[in-house]
């Protein structure tokens, strides 16, 4: 059972909690975390949902999830990519690109440089099937023809800019 901690609009702690599936009572939002891994060949690490996922099965999308009570959302980026690829991070290591506010959450974007092969991915079972890297214009692509994840891709034209601007970076290291 998943347990979150509520803040306010304004990011300040409610002192509230909620079970995952309860209704956000109004005013009230919890935390969410997105995670774009990339590599020094200028590519984004994607995962496909599982098909028995009830939204938005049997698309792509970066690693992500929802931060658990007591956790903080850096804490929580580390521990959703551990779980959903074997990829281990540092908190220093994941830069935070910005956030994006939605009715019920606040999902900061963070973006770590890591390279690995496929090969040495661990998918999380019950969340995804497959993972790939994909080139900007594959992601744009799949933004586009609808197999990423619709709140994956509005927060891909959100963060766009910044996520090609740390790739760039990553590659002329």
């Amino acid at each position: 059972m998943e347990r979150w901690d509520l803040y306010t609009e304004d990011r300040k702690l409610s002192g509230k909690t909620m079970v995952r599936g309860e209704h956000i009572p109004a005013g009230l939002v919890h935390l969410v975390v997105g995670i774009w891994t990339v590599n020094r060949r200028g590519q984004i690490l994607l995962t496909l949902r599982h098909p028995q996922k009830e939204v938005y099965p049997n698309t792509w999308e970066n690693s992500g999830g929802a931060v658990q009570m007591g956790e903080t959302s850096l804490e929580a980026a580390v521990r959703e990519l551990k779980e959903e690829t074997g990829i281990a991070a540092r908190p220093e290591e994941l830069i935070l690109l910005g956030s994006e506010m939605r009715d019920d959450a606040i999902v900061d974007c963070y973006l770590i440089h890591k390279d690995i092969s496929l090969m040495d991915i661990q998918l999380q079972e019950g969340e995804t099937v497959d993972a790939r890297w994909a080139t900007p214009y594959e992601v744009e692509a799949a933004c586009e023809n609808g197999t990423m994840a619709r709140p994956v891709a509005r927060r891909w034209y959100q963060m766009r800019e910044q996520i090609l601007k740390e790739m760039q970076r990553s590659q002329e290291a």
